[in-house]
C-alpha cells in the first residue's frame, strides 16, 4: 500500500481548445476533469505549461494536470510538474488513450513502452525513462483502412458517446484506486 503524505502527480493527456474537447485523443482531459470534480477543484494555470488542480483524494495529497502544450509536447509540461512539486517518477499516472484495446477496456500498467503515442514518446524522451504508471483508456482501432492519426483526432461515436461517462467513472476510480492502494490491488479490480 503506498505511504501516505507524499504527493502523486495524475496527469491526462489530450490537446488543448474546444476544437479537440470532444476527441478520442482527449480522454485523459475527460477523466482528470472528473477527479477534479470529485475533489471540488477548478483548473487554475500553472507556469510549467499545464493547468493544476491541487487537492486530496481520500486523504492522499494529489496534484491533477492537463499540459497546455499539444500532445505530441507533453513531455515538457510533466517533467516541470514533477520538478516542480518534487514528485518521484513512480507516483506518476498518465492517463491516456489507447487504440490496442478495445473500447471501454482499462489496463493500469507501470512502464513499457510507447506503442506509437506521441504524448507518452514526448514523455519518455523528457523524463529519460517510461517507468511511470499509466491507465491506459481503449478506444478501439480505427474502421477499415482510416488512418490511426485521423482516428485518434475524432469524437467519440454517438454509440460510445452513450456510456462514455460510466467509462470516465470507472477510470477516475481505478485513478484513486492506485493512488491510494497501490497498482496491483487496483489492477486486479479495474484491468480489463
Amino acid at each position: 500500500m503506498p505511504e501516505v503524505g507524499e504527493t502523486w502527480l495524475v496527469v491526462g493527456l489530450g490537446n488543448p481548445g474546444p476544437a479537440y474537447a470532444g476527441n478520442r485523443h482527449n480522454v485523459g482531459y475527460l477523466v482528470v476533469d472528473l477527479l477534479a470534480e470529485r475533489m471540488s477543484g477548478r483548473f487554475k494555470a500553472h507556469r510549467s505549461r499545464a493547468e493544476i488542480v491541487e487537492g486530496r483524494l481520500g486523504g492522499q495529497r494529489v496534484v491533477l494536470a492537463k499540459p497546455r502544450s499539444f500532445m505530441n509536447d507533453s513531455g515538457g509540461p510533466v517533467s516541470a510538474l514533477l520538478d516542480f512539486f518534487k514528485v518521484p517518477m513512480e507516483r506518476l499516472v498518465v492517463v491516456h488513450d489507447e487504440l490496442d484495446l478495445p473500447y471501454g477496456g482499462l489496463r493500469l500498467k507501470m512502464g513499457g513502452g510507447d506503442n506509437g503515442h506521441n504524448g507518452l514518446k514526448s514523455i519518455r524522451r523528457s523524463l529519460g525513462s517510461g517507468e511511470f504508471n499509466r491507465l491506459r483508456f481503449g478506444i478501439g482501432r480505427p474502421p477499415g483502412r482510416m488512418d490511426a492519426a485521423a482516428y485518434v483526432l475524432r469524437d467519440f461515436s454517438s454509440t460510445e458517446r452513450k456510456d462514455l461517462a460510466v467509462q470516465v467513472d470507472r477510470s477516475a476510480d481505478a485513478v484513486e484506486a492506485l493512488v491510494l492502494q497501490g497498482l496491483e490491488p487496483a489492477q486486479n479490480t479495474f484491468n480489463t
